[in-house]
């Protein structure tokens, strides 16, 4: 697969659930299911996972939640970073949940599936080239270098940075979480695009 990240890693992923999603909620889970994100009425299996852990769920879906409905970074660019960061993880159950809502935000099939490749080998703006440059030096390094900072900062707010950084961690952790524990695409959702 050609991944965004040079070094991606080349250890295989859990071919079945490692812990599996619960499908029946009562009690406190059954009202945090409530409030949960569905594919056509069933709770997501990120969510069924993590429901194993109900406050930690709880408290998940408030930070979740906040990104992803009351951040200050438009949708558009918030789902480009997250996208990112779900391919140079290789994250295939986060990068087919934000397709779906990449494609509600703007984005194109052809900018998704670029961002799971090296970014010459599509035509971005320099704004969406920081942005996917933040991405990387976090994968990378996990600090944005100067050059980056200094692009991003010509376009975006100190508030909005930190919205950025937060949004790239919350989505590596993330991916780290659903990479680990092996949660299954949903039915009808995408994985990685053709040829990535």
């Amino acid at each position: 697969m050609n991944f965004a990240a040079d070094d991606a890693p080349d250890s295989p992923r859990p071919s079945e659930p490692r812990i599996q999603p619960i499908t029946e909620f009562d009690g406190e889970l059954a009202d945090i299911m409530a409030t949960a994100l569905t594919h056509d009425g069933t709770p997501l299996n990120i969510f069924g996972t993590l429901g194993r852990h109900p406050k930690l769920l709880k408290r998940f879906n408030l930070l979740g939640g906040f990104i992803l409905n009351k951040g200050l970074v438009p949708e558009r660019e918030r789902e480009l970073v997250i996208l990112r960061v779900g391919a140079n993880a290789r994250a295939e159950y986060e990068f087919g949940q934000h397709t779906v809502i990449g494609r509600r935000c703007g984005l194109t099939d052809d900018e998704i599936a670029a961002l799971t490749r090296d970014p010459s080998d599509h035509a971005w703006s320099p704004a969406d080239l920081a942005l996917i440059a933040l991405a990387d030096d976090l994968h990378d390094d996990d600090c944005v270098s100067d050059a980056t900072w200094s692009s991003l900062a010509d376009t975006w707010t100190d508030e909005e940075l930190i919205e950025l950084l937060v949004v790239a961690g919350f989505y590596r952790l993330v991916s780290g979480f659903l990479n680990s524990t092996g949660v299954r695409l949903d039915d009808g959702i995408p994985g990685f695009p053709p040829g990535a």
